[in-house]
């Protein structure tokens, strides 16, 4: 009976005992974590900043944009990266890079300079720690579960937000923006050794198949250019009608969420005398929830009339935060081949980051022009409304591995 049970783990993809793809799973939730409460920091850094350097919001908003961009336009080519050389080696290098990054930051001295550091190398590196790094993840260790784990992994992000924020806003307020930056150094450097010595590629490193799988099958190597083959799988993703609804419904998320709200709550907040740190612990508290058009129409008169109010804001933009990517990911895992789910969904997220990045940059100049974000975030809010309609009209096509019908 044991020797049984021993060939049906087998068969299925499991072994008595913890399965090791959880082990990965809980890394993975981490690394992206951290990566999230880095990505956050501008919105916080936003006003020391200005204050300490003079710069104008206008300028620091078009780091944030650089920033969003490179982070989005990094998704596919990650996604080719790490079937070439692995999951474990670019985990590393991208943490590696956010860490020398973060550490030169303190010693700035120049716009020119934060454009560097923030806009591009941080923009990159948090770019190769994306959500493309959970969907590669959950494709190669789970057939069973893979919903809830994209899920688990998706919501990283949100939990990132809600640790980090009101911990740096707070370190921010007691002893200075440099201090909140070694913070975050600090935790790169914990977890670093530990995705080295604890992460694996596959299964097959530890002599595994995929949580549930019912027959062995090695992912295939890759056997493309990491440059080239994201733009051949760009081509071919549109000619599907369901890519650009996808990528489109995405575009106003970005649009939305890290480049309008991620990056300009906090200091609109500030314009109304609300505290950073009480500011940040509202963002945060939208990662408990994560209804998003009408709360952006609410948002100017919620600022206005203090609070209780925002509180009522944070709760139902937070409900679909990041509602929008569990579905994504799932229907483009319907729409296209096995093989190149990840970088299709990596150039959906590229959609989704030019949408951040331009609402990053265009908020701060309505701000600069108009004195208040007040036309920003009802503009985002009819957007969004626009997106919903969008979403409707998606239709699963699905492809075999071959990419046919």
């Amino acid at each position: 009976m044991q020797i049984q049970m021993q060939i049906q783990n087998r068969v299925v993809g499991k072994r008595p005992g913890l399965y090791h793809g959880w082990i990965v799973v809980v890394i993975t939730f981490l690394t992206l974590l951290v990566a999230a409460g880095i990505r956050s920091m501008p919105g916080i850094l936003m006003m020391p900043l200005e204050d300490e350097f003079g710069w104008s919001r206008a300028g620091l908003s078009g780091v944030v944009s650089i920033n969003i961009f490179l982070y989005g336009l990094m998704g596919p080519f990650a996604a080719a990266w790490m079937e070439r050389f692995g999951i474990r080696r670019t985990m590393i290098c991208a943490l590696a890079l956010l860490a020398v990054g973060l550490s030169f930051t303190t010693v700035m001295t120049s716009l020119w300079q934060l454009n560097l550091l923030w806009g591009v190398l941080m923009g990159l590196a948090t770019g190769a720690l994306a959500n493309v790094l959970g969907v590669m993840v959950a494709n190669r260790w789970f057939v069973e579960r893979k919903g809830t784990v994209v899920g688990l992994l998706t919501a990283s992000a949100a939990t990132g937000q809600l640790l980090f924020l009101p911990l740096l806003a707070k370190i921010i307020q007691e002893a200075g923006w440099r201090y909140s930056v070694w913070t975050a150094v600090l935790a790169l450097c914990i977890l670093i050794p530990i995705v080295a010595v604890l992460m694996r590629n596959d299964p097959e490193d530890v002599g595994l198949m995929p949580y549930g799988a019912r027959e062995h099958a090695r992912p295939a190597s890759f056997s493309g250019n990491i440059f080239l083959e994201p733009l051949r799988v760009l081509r071919t993703a549109f000619q599907s009608g369901s890519f650009w609804l996808l990528a489109g419904t995405f575009f106003f998320c970005g649009f939305s969420t890290n480049g309008l709200i991620g990056t300009h709550l906090i200091p609109a907040c500030g314009d109304f005398g609300i505290p950073e740190v009480t500011a940040a612990a509202l963002l945060a508290f939208m990662g408990l929830f994560d209804l998003r058009g009408l709360s952006l129409i609410f948002l100017p008169q919620a600022l206005d009339m203090g609070y209780v109010y925002m509180m009522i804001f944070a709760v139902f933009y937070g409900l679909d935060w990041i509602a929008t990517v569990p579905p994504t990911v799932k229907l483009t895992a319907q729409n296209f081949a096995k093989e190149q789910v990840g970088m299709v969904y990596g150039w959906i997220v590229v959609a989704h980051q030019l949408g951040a990045s331009s609402a990053a940059y265009e908020a701060g100049l309505l701000r600069q022009w108009f004195g208040s974000y007040g036309i920003a975030f009802v503009a985002a809010g009819m957007i969004c409304i626009v997106a919903a309609l969008m979403a409707t009209r998606v239709r699963v096509n699905r492809l075999s591995s071959a990419g046919q019908k």
